[in-house]
């Protein structure tokens, strides 16, 4: 599973094709259903691996090993298993250590359960077949497990996430819950585990549905909750270099040569649709930054980019270009469209004052982490100058000399 095939751009064969929304869904429909049959062994085995661990985790705090057997019972456990398959990975004590923690990190927290049983409704719903995966494990592994003492039973879900990432977030994250909104992203967007390290890093749980909007006025309760969800506070943009100085055209311009990325940092669900595009109103042409559509929301996505700290006229142009879309764009299977502005810096007040009276469902978010270009002037000073032509001059002098002899 890997998130830039899950959000790689449409390509268009052809200037005479028209992309339209309906279109756009039909495409994630086949790629989904092509990208299940590819998962779906690969899952079947990546289950089976850690319902393993989750049981060699659950062994060691239920028998409590080292109570009985003493505080280097994991490692005299390591070398026995390495011994017997020699030609196994995943035996080191480390490993085994982390398994014991990963157990230990759901298994005795209480709230573990419920959020658990809430992110498998959630994945469900997003049409992955995690019962059809769960249940042949099910009936061959029993994980239930009798129930023992503080014994849990292995969470379907967990199979589709490799074990390192597993690894990663239970020594990363401080609460169940934060390291399910890591799970689940993993899910979702097929991360590498460089990928799903630097979300966590860059605290991505606290950040993400932070966007200062107006959607639960202006949409419906269940779509304003998905779209808030979606939306980010901050956008990082670390993947694009822009010279110091730079405007809002060289800022599209980056993110449109780095547009994989730029979905990446979207995040599940955005298909690109073009930039700077073209909208005539009452005879005059209009140009959007970027329009993207969003498959679960159902919606276009108008987002113009701001190289500057928000200013509340933003507002009011990003509201006609939402409408815009609406009037000439949309079709009666579409959602209303959501106008999304990425500014260089926001005020949450000003932002707020700036959305009363405005109808149309709209968000304002920051960016950061452009790199910037240094520009080294390799000009010489004019005190350089004068000597560069001094010393010419002397040369000509000599050369002068040289063939009068």
């Amino acid at each position: 599973m890997k998130k830039e095939e899950k959000q790689r751009p449409i390509v268009v064969s052809s200037h005479d094709i028209q992309l339209d929304s309906n279109y756009v869904r039909w495409i994630y429909d086949v790629k989904q259903r092509f990208r299940n049959t590819q998962i779906g062994a690969a899952v079947k085995v990546n289950s089976e691996q850690l319902l393993f661990n989750w049981k060699m985790g659950r062994d060691l705090v239920v028998r409590k090993a080292e109570d009985i057997w003493g505080s280097g019972i994991v490692e005299q456990v390591s070398l026995d298993l390495q011994n017997e398959f020699p030609e196994a990975k995943g035996f080191s004590a480390r490993n085994l250590w982390s398994m014991k923690k990963w157990y230990s990190f759901y298994a005795l927290a209480p709230e573990s359960y419920g959020l658990l049983q809430n992110l498998s409704e959630r994945i469900n719903s997003d049409s992955i077949k995690l019962h059809q995966v769960g249940a042949e494990i099910a009936e061959s592994e029993n994980k239930k497990l009798h129930q023992v003492g503080a014994e849990m039973s292995f969470p379907t879900v967990f199979g589709f996430v490799p074990w390192r990432h597993h690894v990663e977030i239970i020594s990363r994250c401080k609460s169940v819950e934060e390291a399910l909104f890591y799970v689940q992203k993993t899910i979702e967007e097929g991360l590498s585990r460089s990928a799903l390290i630097d979300i966590i890093k860059a605290d991505l749980y606290h950040n993400f549905g932070a966007a200062i909007t107006n959607f639960s006025e202006r949409l419906p309760v269940v779509q304003g909750k998905l779209a808030q969800q979606i939306m980010k506070d901050t956008y990082d943009l670390s993947f694009v270099s822009l010279p110091r100085g730079y405007d809002e055209n060289a800022l599209e311009e980056a993110l449109e040569k780095n547009i994989t990325q730029f979905l990446l940092e979207l995040g599940t669900g955005f298909a690109f649709v073009g930039r700077q595009k073209e909208i005539v109103v009452s005879g005059k042409t209009r140009k959007i930054d970027m329009l993207f559509y969003h498959i679960r929301l159902r919606c276009y996505i108008v987002v113009e980019l701001k190289a500057v700290s928000f200013e509340p006229e933003f507002a009011g142009k990003l509201n006609f270009y939402v409408n815009a879309v609406d009037e000439l764009i949309r079709t009666p299977d579409d959602n209303s469209t959501i106008g999304l502005l990425i500014c260089k810096d926001k005020d949450k007040t000003e932002v707020q004052w700036a959305f009363q009276g405005i109808q149309t469902p709209m968000g304002v978010a920051s960016y950061d982490n452009i790199r910037l270009q240094e520009i080294q002037t390799q000009l010489p000073t004019s005190e350089q100058i004068q000597q560069r032509i001094s010393l010419a001059e002397e040369e000509f002098r000599m050369r002068k000399q040289d063939n009068q002899k």
